[in-house]
């Protein structure tokens, strides 16, 4: 993985307009001029995360905090593109934590969100990923990741099943090892 390096845009471009061509287009017709910058512009969008740190992110927004109730925060809107075929997948993520004494800024959760989810990814990564993270930044006593998710490459190609939704989850530390601590967090989010 290549981190920190911007995208040549004019390289995906070209790439697009062979692939318009490709495809049995005219990539000189009116509506497509210019698709090839908007698709360049779109996919360094899209993955932003590859050049990003989880250290830029929570960009020291940690604060203290005398408790170690659960934090939680749910409903994070997320978008990502499947590495299969980088076709979008898109829902919710839930994010629960047990501090012992240190605590992140709230819209940080939903970045460290963001910055893995703008890569290529399969959504059971991108889980583990968010947690591990979490777990790293505020050395919890534990973490819980819920992501719920619906596939273009399900609902447009494939088996193209309109309603299907994934779940998946990730709990390190206590909410692994204490059932009670795992079910506060599955009853809290819902």
């Amino acid at each position: 993985m290549k981190k920190n390096k911007e995208p040549d845009q004019k390289k995906i471009a070209a790439l697009v307009r062979s692939l318009i061509a490709e495809l049995g287009e005219d990539p000189d017709r009116e509506g497509l001029l210019k698709t090839p910058e908007r698709v360049a512009k779109s996919l360094a969008f899209l993955t932003r995360g590859y050049r990003q740190s989880v250290k830029k992110v929570v960009n020291g927004a940690y604060f203290t905090s005398g408790t170690n109730h659960m934090v939680i925060l749910k409903d994070i809107e997320l978008y990502s593109l499947c590495e299969h075929h980088m076709l979008p997948f898109y829902g919710k993520c839930a994010i629960g934590y047990i501090s012992k004494g240190k605590v992140l800024g709230v819209s940080k959760l939903a970045r460290i969100v963001d910055m893995y989810a703008r890569r290529l990814q399969i959504q059971e990564r991108l889980t583990e990923e968010i947690a591990g993270a979490i777990m790293a930044e505020t050395g919890a006593e534990g973490v819980g990741v819920v992501i719920k998710a619906k596939h273009l490459c399900m609902m447009m190609r494939g088996v193209e099943k309109q309603n299907s939704e994934m779940t998946t989850s990730a709990v390190l530390g206590s909410f692994r090892s204490d059932e009670k601590v795992r079910q506060e967090f599955l009853s809290l989010i819902g």
